[in-house]
């Protein structure tokens, strides 16, 4: 059994990562995973837990919180009808494929690379965030047919090798495809269930071996992180809701814009060694 010494440094930074995480969520409507995988790589890092796998171990750890609130954001927003199923069911099975696939392609890949990818990708979706504007169009409804069936494992894939949910990749394509965004961001959580839920059931099946596991680590799913991030978003979630109704979000969200990017860029910076 791990000591009581080596799980309570663990436990406070991840507490405060979890705090954090549900104030700009509830703040920003933007999911907890683009925050917490580089949080916990760092923290996880900073406490000595070096590893080829570490990355894994954040992305599986990211997913396993958002598969419990995607899911109880699901609930909330159907009882408000915004929920759009047409989309979530035409687009389920392609996303669950593709994280289905990005389990496979993440237990395979270093930290190196995890980390160059989630860098890229992070700038993108800060860039988006920082400078995308509501009127841009891509079309009047969400593709179907060869359209979906190419862009749905896209989704799965990428955001499981980012260890995020639906949020940041299906509401800026949901609202590209003329979705309104109450119903982008409410079925955007239906994505991020489909995206979680396998793939968490996927990396608990990889077992690591080796020094320098985090404590309470099952497959690659730290449940001392898992539990703290879940309990602290419910504290700080609602706080971060009434702090959006008192605030302009648009000036917030550019600036948590450049935190991502700032984020990313260090993530790269560590992956070429530099």
């Amino acid at each position: 059994m791990p000591e009581l010494a080596d799980v309570l440094p663990m436990l406070a930074l991840v507490l405060a990562i979890g705090a954090f995480a549900g104030v700009i969520a509830g703040l920003l409507g933007v999911g907890g995973g683009i925050v917490l995988v580089p949080a916990f790589y760092f923290a996880f890092e900073g406490l000595g837990y070096v590893r080829p796998d570490l990355m894994q171990i954040c992305l599986a750890t990211s997913l396993a919180t958002i598969a419990v609130t995607s899911f109880r954001s699901v609930l909330s927003h159907n009882k408000k009808g915004a929920v759009d199923w047409d989309i979530l069911k035409g687009w389920g099975p392609g996303i669950a494929i593709g994280a289905a696939l990005g389990v496979v392609a993440a237990s395979g890949l270093r930290n190196e690379v995890l980390m160059v990818i989630f860098g890229v990708l992070g700038v993108i979706v800060g860039l988006y965030l920082a400078f995308g504007r509501e009127h841009w169009r891509l079309g009047q409804e969400m593709p179907k047919g060869v359209g979906r069936a190419v862009a749905s494992p896209i989704v799965g894939f990428l955001s499981v090798l980012m260890g995020i949910g639906g949020g940041s990749f299906g509401v800026p394509l949901m609202t590209l495809y003329n979705t309104p965004i109450h119903r982008a961001v409410a079925t955007a959580a239906g994505f991020g269930v489909i995206i979680a839920v396998p793939s968490v059931l996927g990396f608990l099946m990889i077992q690591g071996e080796g020094p320098n596991r985090p404590p309470f680590t099952i497959g690659q799913v730290n449940l001392v992180a898992f539990v703290a991030v879940i309990a602290m978003t419910l504290v700080t979630t609602p706080l971060g809701v009434k702090l959006a109704h008192a605030m302009d979000p648009k000036p917030l969200k550019r600036v948590f814009a450049i935190f991502i990017m700032i984020m990313a860029l260090n993530m790269l910076r560590k992956a070429f060694g530099l």
